[in-house]
């Protein structure tokens, strides 16, 4: 049986019983699904979550992980392996996000010595040894640098980088959005920048969208998942000793399962 963090049957009564200040959250699906949050390296917490999952899902579900894949958990070359094996036998059921993390990881690979050195400061060193690559440090020269992107991407499967390279940076499944980190409220889905979709925005958490879009994320860790005026967050901390945690989303339903 899975863990019921908490049931939202009726979102739009909810939100009618908060202040002035907490606006109505409408979720219309137009297929029913789960959303990841942040996994960073988690494999056993990820495993727990999709057995959950397959235990009780029709199987014509859309399952989505909203990024953050890598780093700081001490199993990112399992994640990747699990979810770019998952991705290639059902792609469209099974979909996964661009994080921030991701995103410094290529750069990584891609300038070693430049722009993406800061990777290593970011949980970079444990996704590196996930893959077998250790004893490396933070602070690197160029040498070492570029060496170690070549062993990391050496270490990958054939055909993960590419993956990694086309990960998207939205899905959009009826009036809900899922996202890695935000979105600006004053603009739509086709027009929010990268930056945005992967680091966040001064106004996300600030300013409801006028469009009735629901907004599903992670990247922003909280003590509990929320459905919070037009804002799903699922970003639980799994690698810091909190639970791994999804949304099992329907036609004006949210409830909540954690690992």
């Amino acid at each position: 049986m899975f863990h019921k963090l908490k049931t939202l049957l009726d979102v739009k009564d909810r939100g009618s019983k908060q202040s002035h200040k907490t606006f109505d959250t409408i979720i219309t699906p137009e297929r029913s699904m789960y959303a990841i949050g942040d996994v960073h390296g988690c494999n056993d917490s990820l495993d727990r979550l999709l057995k959950q999952i397959d235990a009780e899902a029709a199987g014509d579900e859309a399952i989505v992980v909203v990024g953050d894949l890598v780093d700081r958990g001490p199993q990112s070359a399992q994640v990747l392996e699990r979810l770019f094996t998952l991705t290639s036998e059902a792609p469209d059921d099974v979909i996964v996000l661009m994080g921030n993390h991701e995103r410094m990881m290529l750069d990584f690979i891609d300038d070693p010595s430049g722009e993406g050195a800061r990777w290593l400061l970011f949980g970079g060193l444990d996704t590196l040894s996930s893959f077998g690559i250790t004893g490396v440090s933070e602070r690197l020269d160029a040498e070492d640098a570029l060496e170690i992107a070549h062993a990391l991407e050496g270490a990958m499967p054939a055909d993960m980088l590419a993956w990694l390279r086309a990960l998207p940076l939205y899905w959009a499944n009826g009036n809900v959005c899922c996202v890695h980190a935000a979105m600006n409220p004053d603009k739509p889905l086709a027009r929010q920048s990268e930056r945005t979709l992967l680091w966040g925005h001064a106004k996300f958490f600030k300013q409801h969208r006028a469009d009735a879009l629901c907004v599903v994320h992670g990247h922003t860790i909280v003590s509990q998942p929320s459905v919070l005026s037009g804002r799903i967050a699922i970003d639980t901390g799994a690698y810091k000793g909190g639970r791994l945690s999804a949304a099992r989303l329907d036609m004006g339903s949210c409830r909540f399962l954690q690992a």
